[in-house]
């Protein structure tokens, strides 16, 4: 059902400027990029090769990977001892969730990063609980190779392997494993499927750790650390909050789970991290399925002690009361009721995917009022990557450059190039001569995201080096 309703709700609004900046990276494929390293753009672009710019194509790999994180959390559930209710109760609640859901919906970097981080639970479960040093090493070596991938699609796996190393020297039950080889080759294993993009790096000066820097600033302070909780209490919905904290509690509690009790010490040393260091709740995404599987073990045992506590039934409560929050990430609701209801003020990621062919339609009017000379050497430059993504997307028919992130190491404009036409410049002046503005982006739903009201300007040539106009943002 997860699957159904994913693929009905994939080409309905538009592409998130995530995706469409990924879809340009895809078109020029290297091992790695400022912000992220090169799965997704590489999966970009084999859904582009398949078929170009068709959005059901290009989501399909997030509706298939959130499909496989639902069977992963039902084989720790099924790993716990849990039975058929637990199993049940454990696919429907991950299934539903918004987290689960949304990222099921747009080709992004954390979709992979959540179902690379609950694989390496999984794996490392079995690891810890298998019998027999040929199977255990087994679970080793392939918690290395998804680990290696998922370091290849987002760098915050190295935090969760952090993580299970600290969690499994905490526990008594487990500790002994590190005197092993079979962690330590799966780390090298991981490493060395990790490596070209830590290359790219390295030859790049490292702009990953600029981005980061960005991130602990604005994610930092008092009111990033309380919505870094709040976020998290609310990532898969506030009524299956409390079946992964009583999740988490018996992983660090009951006896007969302190072989995998290291899953539960993760997630208190990887939180912990990043409510120090500075992220963001969705970060410990992929921690959640392990947890919510562990809840609804406990859950369906404690049921039939309790006269009018049935699985079936609070489960399905549990959903009813999920489901209304979907149209926050989900276009559930036609563009125009969503933008006029209070969901638009729950978040800004919905927005930004409205309006991207009226933007367009608008930037290429311009271009086409001008004179047949000058639209033979016209450039574009725009602000951020989803508006330059977009025009390349749509197409405008002249070339399209960007400041933004991965931007900066694609092509940069001629420095003679005239004239240009400028998208999402308040205040040129400063660094671009002859500039008049032409209109404002405008779009029919009144989404309220980055592009609404963005100028466009029309600019004799740039009067500083182009190097000036590159920038990192999160």
């Amino acid at each position: 059902m997860q699957v159904v309703v994913l693929l009905v709700l994939a080409p309905r609004y538009g592409p998130h400027r995530d995706e469409l900046y990924f879809v340009s990276a895809g078109q020029r494929l290297a091992w790695g990029y400022p912000d992220q390293p090169p799965l997704v753009a590489l999966l970009a672009r084999v859904s582009t090769e398949i078929a170009a710019y068709d959005l059901v194509v290009l989501r399909l790999w997030s509706i298939l990977a959130m499909a496989a994180l639902v069977l992963l959390a039902v084989e720790f559930a099924r790993l716990l001892g849990g039975g058929r209710a637990a199993q049940l109760m454990t696919a429907v609640l991950v299934a539903v969730g918004v987290m689960t859901m949304t990222l099921g919906h747009w080709l992004v970097t954390a979709t992979f990063d959540t179902l690379a981080w609950t694989a390496i639970l999984v794996l490392v479960a079995h690891a810890l609980t298998a019998t027999g040093w040929r199977r255990s090493a087994a679970f080793w070596l392939a918690a290395g190779v998804v680990a290696g991938v998922g370091l290849e699609n987002k760098h915050a796996v190295a935090f969760l392997l952090g993580g299970i190393v600290v969690g499994i020297a905490l526990a008594p039950a487990t500790r002994r494993v590190l005197l092993t080889p079979w962690p330590w080759l799966a780390g090298l294993t991981a490493l060395a499927l990790w490596l070209p993009n830590l290359l790219w790096q390295a030859a790049h000066g490292w702009p990953v750790l600029d981005l980061s820097g960005d991130i602990r600033e604005e994610y930092g302070g008092f009111g990033g650390r309380a919505g870094y909780v709040v976020q998290l209490l609310i990532l898969l919905s506030p009524v299956i909050t409390p079946v992964w904290a009583v999740g988490l509690v018996a992983l660090l509690r009951r006896p007969a789970w302190a072989r995998v009790r290291p899953v539960g010490f993760a997630f208190v040393v990887v939180a912990t991290f990043f409510l120090v260091a500075g992220g963001k709740g969705y970060y410990l995404a992929g921690l959640l399925p392990p947890l919510v599987a562990a809840g609804a073990v406990v859950v369906a045992e404690r049921a039939p002690a309790i006269r009018w506590l049935s699985v079936r039934w609070l489960t399905v409560a549990m959903v009813l009361l999920t489901i209304p929050a979907w149209p926050i990430n989900l276009p559930v609701l036609p563009a125009a009721t969503y933008t006029s209801s209070f969901y638009a003020a729950a978040g800004d990621d919905q927005a930004a995917t409205i309006g991207w062919p009226e933007y367009v339609a608008q930037v290429q009017a311009v271009i086409d009022g001008l004179p047949a000379e000058q639209r033979r050497t016209a450039v574009v430059f725009t602000t951020n990557y989803g508006q330059a993504g977009a025009l390349e997307w749509y197409g405008v028919g002249v070339p399209v450059h960007s400041g933004h992130n991965g931007w900066r190491f694609w092509e940069q404009p001629p420095a003679d190039a005239s004239p240009v036409v400028l998208v999402g410049f308040e205040r040129p002046d400063g660094f671009f001569r002859g500039c008049r503005e032409m209109t404002r982006l405008r779009n029919r739903a009144g989404a309220e995201n980055e592009e609404a009201r963005a100028p466009v300007h029309v600019c004799e040539k740039a009067s500083v080096p182009w190097s000036r106009l590159w920038h990192y943002d999160a």
